[in-house]
């Protein structure tokens, strides 16, 4: 299930809720996964195969929430733009396996949409779904590193996708200047990043100590204030500071309890397979074993075969003008 928490930010606040959401709509540093620069957040694992198997099931199993969140990009940019007026040029940035730019195709069929992404692993794979999808030919691929800049060939842009992409660049005020400076003027740009981790398992496992998937969290958090500082950035303040003017900031809520769907418990297998191969080595050696238990396919505590997973919290969608 998911419900939509907002709007929480639009054009035409008082001055004190346009404070409260450029200082105060800070994000949690323990979140999971994500698409964009070419970087895990499971700490630091390498293997963008495994990333991209996991970005995968996140569009598959996640479907509701990447509706929702492509038709809140969608609608905001055509309630800004000339009537009649659709996107020339779309960009997903950090496109991953393209979930995005699919979606992105299909909403504005006759746009020319760009999945961008540092890593050429997963946009492999996005000609042979866009053709399984009935989308053959619709979605382009460009690998570059934005961290060195934003690509030449790619401007005026007018509509920027980006999710949870933005905080793996090194300077994201920087980059969101630049694509600023080749943003056609009235063109948008839309920043999906976690508000709360995504969490996947009860308190109490039956294996362990109850509380296991918290100090994971804790765990990583720590490891992603070391490696990825701009995680929970003020995206709305940024974007402001930026040159950008904030139209609308929404969360979504994930909450789906012992989730029907078919890849379900695939995609949580996939999540601590990830999280053991980046920060394994920092949990205590009781929260180890717990990990091993849960990645033992043939075991009793299983994550492939547990009937108690649920999928909840917040993914936060920011859009703004040029």
């Amino acid at each position: 299930m998911l419900t939509r928490q907002g709007p929480t930010y639009r054009v035409g606040m008082t001055d004190e809720q346009t404070q409260r959401q450029h200082d105060g709509h800070a994000h949690g540093h323990g979140h999971g996964h994500g698409h964009g620069h070419g970087h895990s957040h499971g700490g630091g694992a390498d293997g963008t195969g495994e990333l991209s198997d996991l970005l995968d099931l996140d569009g598959a199993v996640l479907h509701d929430y990447w509706h929702a969140a492509l038709d809140l990009v969608t609608a905001t940019a055509r309630g800004v733009a000339e009537p009649h007026d659709g996107p020339d040029l779309v960009v997903d940035l950090g496109a991953g396996t393209g979930t995005g730019a699919l979606g992105l195709a299909r909403r504005w069929p006759d746009a020319d949409v760009v999945a961008l992404d540092v890593e050429a692993e997963p946009l492999a794979r996005i000609s042979r779904k866009a053709t399984d999808a009935g989308l053959p030919g619709r979605v382009r691929t460009v690998v570059a590193d934005l961290d060195t800049g934003w690509p030449a060939e790619l401007s005026p842009v007018d509509v920027t996708f980006a999710s949870m992409s933005v905080h793996h660049l090194a300077d994201p005020s920087r980059s969101l200047r630049q694509l600023r400076a080749q943003t056609r003027e009235g063109g948008v740009v839309a920043l999906a990043e976690f508000d709360e981790p995504l969490r996947f398992l009860p308190d109490d496992l039956g294996v362990g100590e109850p509380g296991f998937e918290t100090r994971v969290m804790e765990v990583m958090g720590r490891a992603h204030e070391e490696s990825v500082p701009a995680i929970g950035s003020p995206w709305a303040r940024l974007l402001t500071e930026a040159g950008w003017t904030v139209l609308v900031q929404e969360d979504l809520r994930i909450d789906d309890r012992a989730p029907r769907h078919p890849l379900a418990g695939r995609y949580a297998r996939a999540w601590y397979e990830r999280l053991s191969e980046g920060v394994g080595d920092r949990l205590s050696a009781d929260d180890r074993a717990t990990l091993a238990a849960l990645l033992d396919d043939d075991g009793p505590h299983a994550l492939l075969t547990r009937g108690d997973l649920h999928l909840h919290g917040v993914r936060t969608v920011t859009v703004a003008r040029a």
